[in-house]
């Protein structure tokens, strides 16, 4: 008679176990393709150009690459101002900026954006400006000024917020620190006001814009295929 220790003998409720490493995938990583392209506007420039003393517009146009936006922005800008002196100042032209965007959500499914980018800007236009001097012998004389091809060129830091409101349309917001602003030398005067840049001065300009935007997909991303276990 054989006998055979129970501690020897596997029990009924044994499993066998069986462990496998499953490998994650990253979740920070975006793969690099040409998602989509969106075109939008600026209400708040649209919005100003009621005013007597500005007019103007701008439209603003982005990629979508996965891990980075590539933008571009395109705007006519004029300013009519009133000087202290009692003279005016008169100015007309167009700007465009180009840059990159990089948003810190991370393979959102909508694509929502909490971004901060950069940009280069370039302006070209005309001023003029009219001086009114005030004699006691010869009365009220007026003399005017003009620069007829200035140029300006300045860097931007931005940070903004756009959102999927209704099927392809888009609205967001944008914060922008303009900064290195350097104007073409040789014109009548010293520049007053450039275009897309606003009042020279001796540190950086603000500007704010409130955009609308829509989107045109052209590669949808591919959802990963589920594998039986």
């Amino acid at each position: 008679m054989v006998t055979a220790s129970l501690a020897q003998q596997p029990t009924v409720d044994e499993e066998d176990t069986v462990q496998v490493k499953v490998k994650k995938p990253d979740s920070l990583r975006e793969k690099f393709y040409f998602r989509s392209i969106r075109f939008g506007t600026d209400i708040l420039a649209l919005a100003l150009s009621g005013s007597e003393r500005f007019g103007g517009w701008e439209v603003n146009g982005d990629i979508d690459l996965g891990p980075f936006y590539l933008a571009a922005d395109y705007g006519k800008w004029g300013k009519d101002d009133v000087l202290a002196t009692g003279g005016s100042y008169h100015n007309d032209g167009t700007y465009w900026r180009a840059g990159v965007d990089i948003s810190l959500l991370k393979k959102d499914p909508d694509r929502n954006m909490f971004f901060f980018g950069l940009r280069y800007a370039r302006s070209s236009f005309q001023e003029q400006i009219v001086m009114v001097n005030p004699d006691p012998y010869f009365g009220t004389l007026s003399y005017q000024l003009t620069n007829g091809s200035a140029t300006a060129g300045w860097g931007e830091l931005l940070a903004g917020i756009r959102v999927k409101i209704w099927k392809e349309f888009w609205m967001g917001f944008t914060s922008r620190m303009k900064f290195a602003l350097g104007v073409n030398k040789g014109n009548a005067f010293t520049s007053y006001d450039v275009p897309g840049y606003g009042i020279v001065g001796d540190g950086a300009n603000w500007g704010f814009n409130y955009q609308v935007f829509w989107r045109i997909p052209v590669v949808k991303p591919k959802k990963p295929a589920v594998k039986a276990p």
